[in-house]
Parts: C-alpha cells; structure tokens; sequence
C-alpha cells in the first residue's frame, strides 16, 4: 500500500513539472526595464512608459515581446490556453477628437511595417486585409467608427481574425455587481485594465474591462467561442498595436502581464510609471506667475543632495546590471546567461561550430522556445573585443532582410560576451565550396548563393536607411540555411554612416585576398571595397578555390590576376571550377568577368551593387571594356574621380536595353 501511494505520488510530480515546462510567465510593472521589439513611433520614456503613439498626426507604433511563443501543443497541435492583463490609458490632444485606438495583437510576425495607420490600427493593409495567411488575432480598443469595418460605434471593442471586421464587437463597458452594465469611455486619458482569456478546452476567448481602482468584473464584456488552432501558426508573437489618423492622440501602456498555460500574475499597480502631466494655456500662465518661485527655493534647497544621491544610484544600478548608453539606446534582444549555458549544453564540446577571429560558436536550443541558435563566445579582455561586440549589435541588431544572419540578441557576464544568432543548419559556405568534395555545391545552388548574397549586399550599401560597410566579405562569412540560401553573417568589423557622408579613415582590417588595394594607402573603406571583396567571392565561385593558393604554380597563385590573364588569352572559361561536372557556358562567363569588373584595380570601374543586381537578373550587359585598362593607379584628382564614375554609370546606362541570354549551352566534363 505504501509504495502504490509513493508510486503515485512520483507520477503525480512528473505530471506537475511537464505542465510546467509548458508554462511561460512574464509581468511588467512599468517597461523601464524590458527588451520589447519596437517600431514605428513606439518608445520607452524615461519614467518606464511604454508610449505607442505621439501626438502628431498619421503614424503607428509597435510593441512585441522579444521572441515567439509556443502557442500550440507540439502533440495535438490544438492552441494552448493563455491568459493576459494590461493598463492602458488613451490621451488625445483636443477633447473629443481622437486617434483610433490600441490592439492587442497574436501575430506570426512581428513585422507589421506594412500596416496603415489611422483605422487600420497597424494591423494590416488593403491588400491583406482579410487573407487567412495573416494568422492574425487581435482584441481591439477602437475609439473611431468605421463604416468600411462595419463598426457598431466609436467607443468600442471588438475580437478581431485577420481583417478588421470584428467576429464579434461590443460598446466598451463593464459589468458591475449589484449595478449591472456600466459604460467606459476609452479615451478620456483614464487608466483602463483589461483582460484576455482564452481556454483552450472550450475553445472560449473572454474579453473584460474596467477602470483601474476596480477590481476584475465577474462577467465578460466579450465572450466568444474560437477555435484558435486553424487560426495561428506553431510559435505566434504578442505585443500591441496602435495607430492615429487626422487628430494627435497618446496611447500609453503602464503595465503587462501574461501567461501562457496558465493565469497571468497580477499587475502591481503600486509600480506603476505615471501619466505625463498635461498643463493647460491658463494653469501654465498661473504656475508662471506663483508656483515657480517656490519651487526654485525647494529646488535650490536640495540640489546638492539629489544630484548626488541620483549619480550613487544610477552608478550603483548601470555596474550592477552592465547596462550601458549605446545598450539603452539600441535595446536588442537581452538573453539570461543560465538559459544560453542551458541551450549549449554547458558550452560543451560536442556543441562546438567553430572558432573566428573573435570568438567560437556554439550550437544551442533555446530551453523556453525550442528554437535552435548559434551562440558566438566574445573575449571581454581587450578593447578590440567590446568593440567587436558593440559593432555587431548595433549594426545588424535592427537589419532584415532574408539573406543576412538574424542577430537575436546578446548576453553580458562577468569577463563574457555572448551574441545569439539564428542557426544555419548547412554551416559556413566555405567548407561546402572547399573541404567536402563529397557535398559539392552544382553551379545552379552556386548561382542561387550569388545572387542572394548581391541582394543582402545591395540592401547594406543601398536600401537600409544607412550605409552599411562589411569590410569582411568572404565564403567563410557567408552562411547557408536549410534551404541552402546564402546569408552574409559576421558584422563584427562593419561600419555604418549616413547616405551622402564620407567614411572616415580607419585601421586596415579584412582578410588577405579580398582587400582593395587602394585601402594600403587610404585606409578608408567603402562600398567599392565591400565590392571587391564580393568580386573575390565570385572568383571563388566560379574557380572552386581561395582567392589565394600558395601551393599553386607561380602564375596561378593569385586568382584574380590569373583568371584576368585567361580573359585576356581568350579562354576565360579555363578558370572554372573542374570539379564541376555541368554547368551553363554562358553564366559562368557572365560571372568570371563580372567577378574580374567587381575586383578592377580602379575603384572608379568598380560597379555598384545596384549594376550588380540589374547584371545578374539579366536587366542590363556587362560593360567588359572596362576590363582593358587593368592597371593600378590611385592619383585621382576629385574632378577625374567624378568623371570616372560618371563613365561607370554611363556604360551600364547605356547597357541596360541588352539583354543577357542566360540559357546558353551547357558544358559537358
């Protein structure tokens, strides 16, 4: 009898920890402290307000947690019950006149950048609006009628799946005991709680409301029946919406709780950030004239003290949380230490990708999401490494695009700095195009690499709002997802300025084999030297082998001069690679000359990524005389240099009515 009842009680345990790995819990009194994903006009003020919208007009803001979420069980595949609480508070500048509203949001991205203001909220736009592929939920606090969303009224909330006409919607209010329904307005600037439940085994959403001194209302405001699994994807993001349209309106958020499997925790109100205070014409006019001086004397009075306590505080809590100005400005992704030791394993051995420059990678798998990371190990010892580590967050903590390395986030312990990167199954370029002659690449998975990592290098130099210098383009850097898509990675050494600036001068750095030359003598980096280097990676492409090969014979040792040689014999193709078995006559010349015109000796013939792109998708001929004048020279007035680039862009101009056949005969070995 005993052991029966201890064997129950050890499965009852087991049961208990399983739901419990299943459970993800968060709070927030006040966001002064958080790492959300923000975007659009969305901020953190210095008193710990999460504040979606300004008052201006015609603008959105976001906000998500960090990282997915499991919504799904990874068995059933049925939505996991969730229960969440917020504070809101919806300020408009003119009384009665105000914007449209906030949304809590479970979305399978985070990116809404697509989204429209005004009353689409940030959630979605004309073309998308009401397509099943959004896997969009949203609960929203609207304070504007739309007749196009057929909305019951202005001051309303309403469930929302993948468009914005709500399933169900409702004037806001909540239930009172012993008085029955009363009603809220949204937008007075009060701060208003509410609540979103959903229970996964009656598939029930519950949505309810109530002024902050109030405790939770008994009944729902809203509540409906949705079968969430059809609805949203495996891992879903949460955060929060809002948007105005023609009149400036505040939308704040003071706390957030949430729970997934499980009741969320109760927000704390006593840490609540306050509402800013806003002052009207007529009590400024009086706070002037009587306030003011009694303040100064109060003010005068403890100065002293309050500067000094403020500094001992603010040094006590940046040493204690290594929280520093560039990490307050910048706010990627911040990891636990435990939960990376936790995904590597310790950081142990059998873990270990590889070893940089700067630090070894290792394999991890998130403990809380499941997701497979790489996580590269920074030495914190020299200056070299901080600014290692700070150039990588900054520079690529807030690039996307599908053919760059996702930066995560990043971790900081002791003498320890950690970046936490999504993870390429298929490993560095390099070690498929040179050390596994068993898994070769064929020249249509070559090609497909090209043209990826152009687009991600035309994106740095051309289409985010800055220009981003890699300064370290090479096959080791690029790396290949399970789809064998090149992503260029390890920013380490990059460096960002404005468009229309001039890079500054700074330190040689690069890989031997990919440096322009003029960089000996200029030390100044720039597209055109991202773009020879890109040159030497087609060279490598195309060749098989490194841009330089010691063994090799004398005239083939540097692989842009001997390939250049063969262009100038008339047998270019001899320089492809001979370990491939077919490919296209007509592509691989087309990338041995283009890879000979990114590596020209001139900068001032270099092409540009844009020209790169419009001759890789065949918009635009290759402009080959450029390659008859191979000499180095350096001594370019500003004036020629003008002209020369102008003769660059012209020649490309005049090529873009050609058209590039890349069908060509293929080439048998």
């Amino acid at each position: 009898m005993i052991r029966l009842i201890f064997l129950l009680l050890i499965t009852l345990l087991m049961i208990t920890a399983d739901a419990s790995n299943d459970t993800t819990t968060f709070v927030f009194n006040g966001f002064a402290s958080t790492n959300l994903l923000l975007d659009g006009m969305a901020v953190v003020t210095s008193t710990g307000l999460l504040q979606l919208t300004e008052p201006t007009e015609q603008g959105m803001g976001h906000a998500f947690f960090p990282y997915p979420l499991p919504f799904k069980n990874s068995s059933s595949g049925a939505a996991l019950s969730f229960s969440t609480s917020f504070i809101f508070s919806i300020v408009p500048r003119y009384p009665d006149l105000t914007g449209h509203g906030i949304a809590f949001v479970l979305s399978a991205s985070s990116d809404l950048s697509h989204a429209l203001p005004s009353q689409f909220i940030g959630l979605l736009n004309r073309t998308n609006l009401g397509k099943p592929s959004n896997h969009l939920i949203a609960v929203e606090l609207d304070t504007n009628y739309s007749p196009e969303f057929d909305d019951i009224i202005d001051n309303h909330v309403g469930i929302d799946v993948n468009s914005l006409r709500s399933l169900y919607s409702a004037n806001a209010s909540y239930f009172s005991d012993g008085v029955g329904t009363q009603n809220l307005i949204l937008e007075n600037g009060n701060l208003i709680q509410v609540w979103v439940e959903y229970d996964q085994f009656e598939c029930l959403l519950n949505v309810t409301l109530a002024p902050l001194e109030l405790q939770k209302p008994s009944v729902p405001l809203l509540s409906s029946f949705i079968n969430l699994s059809s609805l949203i994807t495996d891992y879903m993001h949460i955060g929060f919406s809002s948007a105005i349209g023609s009149f400036p309106t505040s939308h704040y958020l003071f706390g957030w709780s949430f729970a997934l499997n499980g009741r969320a925790e109760a927000i704390d109100l006593s840490l609540l950030p306050r509402l800013p205070i806003i002052i009207s014409k007529s009590k400024l006019q009086l706070l002037i004239k009587y306030g003011l001086p009694a303040i100064a004397g109060v003010i005068l009075l403890v100065a002293g003290i309050g500067t000094c306590a403020f500094i001992g505080i603010r040094r006590k809590i940046k040493f204690a949380e290594l929280l520093e100005d560039w990490e307050r400005e910048h706010r990627p992704q911040r990891f636990s230490y435990k939960d990376l030791y936790m995904a590597t394993k310790g950081f142990g051995e059998e873990e270990f990708l590889g070893a940089g420059g700067f630090g070894r990678v290792y394999k991890g798998v998130l403990p809380r999401t499941k997701a497979q990371v790489a996580v590269k190990k920074i030495s914190h010892e020299t200056r070299h490494g901080m600014r290692q580590f700070v150039a990588e967050i900054i520079s690529i903590g807030h690039l996307r695009h599908r053919n760059l390395v996702q930066l995560l986030g990043y971790c900081r312990r002791k003498g320890e700095l950690l970046l936490v990167y999504d993870f390429m199954p298929n490993g560095s370029l390099d070690q498929l195009l040179f050390d596994k002659p068993e898994s070769m690449l064929d020249w249509k998975q070559r090609l497909h690499i090209i043209r990826g990592v152009a687009s991600g290098l035309f994106y740095l130099h051309e289409g985010w709002t800055q220009v981003v210098i890699h300064r370290d383009i090479k096959a080791s850097n690029i790396l290949l997802d399970a789809e064998l898509n090149g992503r260029l990675g390890d920013f380490g050494l990059s460096r960002l300025y404005d468009h229309g600036s001039d890079p500054q001068t700074t330190h040689v750095v690069g890989t031997l084999g990919y440096l322009a030359p003029e960089l000996t003598r200029t030390g100044k980096a720039t597209t055109s030297t991202d773009v020879y280097a890109f040159g030497g990676f087609l060279l490598e492409m195309a060749c098989g082998r490194r841009p330089v090969e010691t063994k090799a014979l004398p005239e083939e040792m540097i692989l842009v001069d001997w390939v250049h040689d063969n262009w100038k014999k008339g047998c270019i193709l001899e320089s492809s690679d001979r370990n491939l078995l077919k490919f296209s006559a007509v592509e691989m010349e087309l990338v041995l000359k283009l890879g000979l015109l990114c590596s020209h000796p001139k900068p001032t013939c270099r092409p540009r990524m844009t020209q790169v792109m419009q001759v890789l998708d065949g918009d635009a001929a290759l402009p080959e005389e450029l390659l008859n004048d191979w000499t180095e020279s350096f001594a370019v007035g500003d004036e020629g240099l003008e002209d020369l680039i102008n003769l660059v862009d012209s020649a490309f101009s005049n090529s873009m009515a050609a058209s590039i056949d890349s069908s060509g005969n293929r080439a048998e070995r």
